[in-house]
């Protein structure tokens, strides 16, 4: 049972693989797209409910993470537009994002990303736009997201340099003085 959450980690990066060789928006490609996302939702609660967390599915989760983003990204390229100045915000995040890693880095010699609120809710958007894609202003979409997304950067990017140790799961930049943990 406590190997449950790692299990569905590594699931969602075959997934995430999986789902280059699709058609985007086949009844194939939803499914295995929301398995993705289903497994990233829970995989998480299961571990923590368990008393199952550690520190190697923590990796894996991030790990699970950035291939499933990365192959939606690819795959979605080519069929969705995105205007312009959004690209452009999307890369600023990326460079905090980086700055962010490098810190990381360079203080605790490892790589990670935090699992925040701010973050989590910066990828449940992220899952759901190729969702609302269709329904949606792609311009408000993106601004959302984009805000979001670059308040959990900038978020992440601050924890890392006042922290003294690495706390993965810490839920958020004011969790330390409000004692708060998930």
């Amino acid at each position: 049972m406590k190997s449950i959450p790692n299990v569905m980690s590594i699931l969602r990066m075959l997934l995430s693989i999986a789902l280059l060789f699709l058609k985007p928006f086949t009844l194939l490609f939803w499914i295995l797209y929301s398995l993705c996302g289903f497994s990233d939702i829970v995989d998480g609660y299961i571990a923590r409910k368990t008393n199952s967390t550690s520190r190697l599915g923590s990796l894996l989760d991030s790990i699970g993470d950035i291939m499933f983003m990365g192959s939606a990204i690819i795959v979605f390229f080519p069929v969705i537009y995105i205007p312009i100045k959004i690209w452009i915000w999307i890369m600023s995040i990326f460079f905090i994002r980086i700055i962010s890693m490098l810190v990381v880095f360079q203080k605790y010699h490892t790589f990670a990303m935090l699992h925040t609120y701010a973050n989590k809710l910066t990828g449940l958007m992220l899952f759901c736009f190729p969702y609302l894609y269709n329904f949606t202003n792609t311009n408000i979409i993106g601004y959302l997201i984009c805000g979001i997304a670059s308040i959990a950067a900038v978020e992440e990017l601050i924890i890392h340099i006042v922290s003294r140790e690495l706390s993965r799961d810490i839920v958020g930049i004011f969790s330390k003085f409000l004692k708060v943990n998930h």
